[in-house]
């Protein structure tokens, strides 16, 4: 039968009007015989349109329709079309249910009688429990009717969750209880089919993760554990476990394992759930079921905290109760007692990364739960403080997130507002993760990018004028919130402690703010509390701008080895710059400046050190290239102008070293920063590249402060011109560009009187102006010494501290042994005459970069140098696997090898004629003089050595060539080479072996061995 245009045409606008985004497909539906009784009534379109997704609740109801009539004849079609039209609560439930799960209406379609179900709990204020959901479970029998009645009491949750009769907290706690009375039915089930193995055993599930915190969801594993004990042990009274414990172990293990399979396998029905016993001892290696006495065991001795924390939400759910509930008290005082272990925040905290980390990349940003700023952040957080403040306080023991949160703020562990918005946002995140569940009953936690998905989700949690716009904007503003969790949960109250509230405002105790600090790793709680209060105590626009930043900045110190350092510098950096309108402002409103300078200063006592003398270079900290490293001739530019403005030569070199102070900071910071990474730059992976940028900055920053020192002493005593010319040679690290943050500078002098100059005169000019450069340099003064060495020179220390061109000449002709041709490779010109400099390099070319190579003679006598130092010069009780300069596989080693390697081919491969040894190491391999394996090993060893000198040096702030004995140095050092806390154990380990291989590619390539 054809309908008339102008009919069509206002069905088709009232469609759109109501929601259909297929309107024709809805017309031919309403069309369908099945609902030739009711296709005009108002009610239904109207109802329709109330629902998530009208078109997919229109096919669904044509689709249980057409299964009704099919099952129980017009009769049974009609009574469920007039009922649908006559009780509006059934109407509401029976449609909001197919317009948001395909699944159900599968279901429904599959058993068309089971609407009925919807009938139940018209109420909204009744709930079932869990004893009504296993008076629906009752006549399941067999699995498949076991999941058949699943399905049917999941529809009453459903219908009540979707229409809005229950939040989302009650339809978390029901999913809970069908879950519990499911488990008790296929534990029955099991029995029956088993009934010897059910004699013999009594078997006690112990529900953890989400059904063990009353929080499930629609569709996720149920994690249990199993404890089993013999059927005699609950007559004993005489201590023995009863007879046959192994036997009872092993029934209950069939048990267990059957019950398992019938929640989780797959049929004609679906699956109802997975059962997941891997947090039980030892995991998925570990047996599935213990007896009580050797889970006690277990947990006493080998659980790690992660563990405890699981246990957190440990419940009795089904077989022998009694034996569940002697579980959960044995187990219980364990758990509370987690946050005393070492490590404890540390391990909590890094469990929480590993989850991240294992996110797929392209998943990160629509993770709901484990992503950053999702469902997990919240309730590790909220677990966190349970363990910490729950060993005293037992209102905070709930094993149910939201309830667990409520308290926490009513006892001032968490601020009332931050608990308020956490709670909001959680409920939020939690509703969007059942939606996305509930359609098509599948295990996820990704948000669809499908528009339609959006906007079917969207309609289902209220938002209807702009779904799509509406909920992007809603989980962005929650994830937002939430990503700040451990400020909003953890750092806050802090300093609620030791500010001024408004009267009736509850706030974290004295001492149970003290505990939270010891529990972030502070070592001293007491002056960390006496530092927040002098910092965000008062009123001033200053204390309120600091109590913002501090629970970030605590955080932040937290996280690295130090935190008692952290917040000591921050508040020393605070005092001095605290009226400066800049600093706080900067920190503020510079995302990047806050959480770099909290790197900075609790990495260790070098860069606090230097920016303690010189507080405004924070401003560095918040410019996008302020990290910057500059080049030599800028940094020469600015040190040459700053001793052109200073009167006298103390002041001009004090001006050098001040500029050579604050490049250090921003080398050490720009280091710090790329080793531990932040939230807006991870932490730099080419290791390699970050010791050669150190190197480079120093060595061309030492290069600078020489020439201004130059130019200031000439200045000083004679004016512009000094009557002789005069150059400075680096040696060693220096002229290597290699220098690390504590290395002197080694060098040579050389100079050539000018013309019309008396030598005498000349002569006397040079050593005056090298001995007041070094007494200048080492001055005592705020900024840190510059300590020049000459050692290398021809004769050593007995030699002159300078020599002429033609005097160098004549000694290496003359007297120069092989040694200090190989000390030459290391020669670059650095400062002073250009040309002079150059002249001497010319001069030095034959002798390091020998034509013909090495003899015989060299060779063997650079090998018995070699093996004598390391017999000499180690200290006396050093470790020879972990002394980074002259211990096993080292920098001795590594650099001894390669510059045999420039002595021998140096002259025939001008690729070799460097002074770095990782640009020789590069050309040795090109040349084919070494294997590409070689050539790595040894390059890892050497890039590893110098990154443990340069943090030994950062965290210590002194020099030193072995790993600090103190553990919490130790600690630091670890986490600045990318080492977790508490794995410097690994670190070590790791050391040992990158310089073992090293080493015997030494004794290969060096020794010939």
């Amino acid at each position: 039968m054809s309908v008339p245009q102008g009919r069509r045409s206002s069905t088709f606008t009232r469609l759109l009007r109501h929601g259909f985004t297929d309107p024709s497909g809805a017309e031919r539906l309403l069309d369908a015989p099945a609902l030739s009784s009711v296709r005009s009534d108002p009610l239904l379109l109207d109802a329709l349109g109330a629902t998530a997704d009208p078109d997919l609740a229109l096919l669904g109801l044509v689709r249980l329709v057409e299964a009704q009539e099919r099952e129980g004849g017009d009769a049974a079609r009609r009574a469920l079309l007039d009922t649908l039209i006559t009780a509006k609560p059934l109407r509401d439930r029976l449609l909001a249910v197919l317009g948001a799960s395909e699944a159900l209406a599968d279901h429904l379609a599959r058993h068309p009688a089971d609407w009925q179900a919807l009938v139940t709990y018209e109420h909204s204020d009744l709930h079932p429990g869990v004893e009504e959901f296993e008076r629906g479970l009752a006549d399941a029998t067999d699995p498949d009717a076991l999941r058949v009645a699943y399905r049917r009491c999941l529809l009453s949750i459903a219908a009540r969750d979707v229409c809005g009769t229950t939040d989302i907290a009650q339809t978390a706690a029901e999913l809970a209880d069908l879950a519990t009375a499911t488990l008790r039915a296929a534990l029955a089930i099991a029995s029956a089919a088993a009934p010897d193995d059910a004699a013999r055993c009594r078997l006690a599930v112990i529900a953890m993760g989400k059904c063990g915190g009353h929080e499930l969801n629609y569709v996720s594993d149920v994690d249990v554990i199993f404890v089993a004990e013999s059927a005699q042990s609950a007559e004993r009274t005489d201590g023995t476990d009863g007879a046959d414990e192994g036997g009872a172990v092993r029934a209950a293990t069939r048990l267990a394992s059957h019950m398992m399979r019938i929640c989780s396998e797959t049929t004609v029905e679906g699956t109802i759930w997975p059962v997941d016993a891997n947090l039980r001892p030892e995991g998925r290696n570990g047996p599935l079921v213990r007896t009580l006495s050797s889970h006690i065991a277990y947990y006493q001795r080998w659980a790690k905290t992660w563990e405890f924390q699981a246990l957190l939400k440990a419940r009795p759910v089904a077989g022998d109760l009694e034996l569940g509930a002697a579980y959960v008290a044995a187990v219980s005082p364990m758990v509370w007692q987690a946050a005393e272990r070492e490590n404890f925040v540390a391990d909590v905290q890094k469990m929480r990364k590993r989850v991240i980390a294992g996110i797929p990349a392209g998943e990160v940003e629509r993770e709901l739960k484990l992503g950053p700023g999702g469902l997990r952040d919240v309730e590790f957080a909220v677990q966190l403080l349970q363990l910490v403040h729950g060993r005293a306080d037992a209102s905070l023991r709930s094993g149910t997130t939201l309830d667990a949160l409520a308290a926490l703020a009513d006892r001032g562990y968490v601020g009332r507002v931050d608990a308020a918005q956490l709670d909001d946002a959680y409920r939020f995140l939690r509703t969007l993760e059942h939606r996305i569940q509930l359609y098509k009953l599948r295990r996820t936690h990704l948000v669809p990018e499908d528009d339609a998905d959006l906007r079917r989700i969207g309609r289902s949690m209220g938002m209807r004028t702009e779904p799509l716009t509406d909920l992007s904007r809603a989980w962005k503003r929650h994830t937002s919130v939430v990503r700040r969790l451990h400020e909003k949960l953890f750092y806050r109250p802090l300093l609620d402690a030791v500010a001024q509230l408004a009267p009736g405002e509850t706030r974290l105790s004295t001492e149970a703010a003290r505990e939270r600090l010891v529990a972030l790793g502070y070592a001293d709680p007491s002056s960390a509390l006496r530092h927040l209060e002098a910092l965000a105590s008062g009123v001033s626009r200053k204390s309120a701008i600091q109590r913002t930043l501090l629970p970030v900045l605590l955080g932040w110190f937290a996280d690295s080895a130090d935190p008692d350092a952290g917040l000591l510098g921050f508040r020393k950096v605070s005092d001095a710059l605290g009226k400066t309108p800049w600093y706080l402002r900067l920190l503020r409103d510079e995302g990047a400046a806050a959480e770099n300078l909290a790197r900075v200063l609790s990495a260790g006592r070098l860069a606090p050190d230097l920016l303690m003398r010189a507080p405004e270079a924070v401003a560095l900290l918040g410019d996008p290239h302020g990290l910057d490293p500059r080049g030599h001739a800028q940094l020469e530019q600015e040190v040459l102008a700053a001793v052109g403005r200073a009167d006298g030569a103390e002041q001009a070199v004090a001006a050098a070293r001040g500029v050579r102070r604050r490049e250090l900071f921003r080398t050490t910071a720009a280091d710090i920063i790329a080793s531990y990474g932040t939230e807006e730059s991870p932490a730099v992976g080419d290791q390699g590249a970050l010791v050669d940028r150190v190197g480079s900055a120093v060595s061309e920053l030492t290069a600078a402060t020489l020439a201004g020192t130059l130019r200031a002493v000439v200045r000083d005593a004679w004016g512009d011109t000094l009557p002789a010319r005069f150059a400075v040679i680096g040696m060693g690290r220096f002229g290597g560009h290699e220098l690390s943050y504590g290395s002197d500078a080694d060098v040579l002098f050389v100079y050539e009187p000018r013309d019309g100059a008396d030598d005498h005169e000349a002569a006397q000019a040079a050593n005056k102006v090298v001995a007041e450069m070094r007494r200048l340099l080492a001055l005592p003064s705020a900024d840190p010494p510059l300590l020049i060495d000459a050692d290398l020179r021809p004769e050593g220390k007995s030699g002159p501290l300078v020599r002429t061109l033609k005097s160098y000449e004549a000694y290496y002709r003359r007297w120069s042994l092989v040694w200090e041709s190989q000390a030459l490779l290391r020669a670059e010109y650095v400062a002073g005459d250009a040309d002079l400099g150059a002249a001497f390099l010319d001069l030095i070319d034959p002798l390091r970069y020998p034509a013909d190579g090495l003899g015989d003679d060299a060779v063997r006598e650079i090998r018995r140098l070699k093996a004598r130092m390391e017999t000499e010069r180690l200290p006396r009780g050093a470790d020879p696997t972990l002394h980074t300069k002259l211990g096993r596989g080292g920098l001795s080693d590594v650099e001894w090898t390669v510059q045999l390697l420039q002595l021998q081919h140096g002259g025939a491969e001008p690729a070799l004629r460097t002074t770095r040894t990782r640009q020789a190491l590069a050309a040795a391999c090109a040349a084919g003089l070494l294997p590409a394996r070689d050539t790595a090993i040894l390059d890892e060893a050497w890039v590893l050595a110098t990154r443990v000198r340069n943090a030994v040096m950062l965290v210590r702030g002194r020099a030193g060539d072995t790993f600090p004995s103190d553990g919490r140095e130790l600690a630091a050092v670890g986490r600045y080479l990318g080492y977790d806390p508490g794995h410097v154990g690994d670190m070590l380990d790791d050391y040992r072996r990158t310089t073992r291989r090293a080493r015997a590619v030494m004794e290969e390539r060096f020794y010939g061995a």
